[in-house]
């Protein structure tokens, strides 16, 4: 079987995960959340919005594990200013990404990573994808299986 051919592969641990849940959708949200934790110099190192059929927003977000107190009293206090439904956490994530030239042009690459992912029974908490990366958070005790599942599946330089 041949392999896609691709950039390489980018991990980061030791990252702790943050959900905002049930936001009435409205322009400002991202905003308010994201400038609360930006005041007190947190590093969002991952961001995901999307809005459900019945027009509620749920963010995801993740911040270095070491910041986890403060953003989760910041996200609760952007929570409830923006009407939130409830904050959650899971406290030990990490991000694993592969990046190449041209995603874009280059259909499947995301569903062989998330295949890649499955086969060892990894479970995907949140994706975001660019032109030319695709990265998956996932709990933290399942980095190092993912980095070498994904090593198999593709072609690194």
């Amino acid at each position: 079987m041949k392999k896609t051919k691709i950039g390489g592969i980018i991990q980061n641990r030791r990252l702790a995960a943050l959900w905002i849940l049930g936001i009435a959708d409205r322009p400002g949200i991202a905003a308010t959340v994201l400038n609360a934790l930006g005041r007190e110099r947190i590093n969002v190192q991952f961001i995901v919005q999307c809005i459900d059929s019945q027009q509620q927003d749920h963010i995801c977000l993740c911040v270095e594990r070491e910041d986890l107190e403060v953003a989760r009293s910041l996200a609760k206090q952007a929570a409830d200013t923006v009407g939130a439904q409830t904050v959650e956490e899971t406290p030990a994530v990490s991000i694993v990404s592969i990046f190449g030239p041209d995603f874009r042009e280059r259909p499947a690459i995301a569903g062989t990573m998330f295949n890649a992912l499955s086969t060892r029974n990894i479970n995907i908490l949140a994706i975001s994808t660019s032109i030319s990366t695709v990265s998956c958070v996932i709990e933290e005790q399942y980095l190092d299986e993912a980095v070498e599942s994904l090593k198999q599946t593709f072609e690194l330089p």
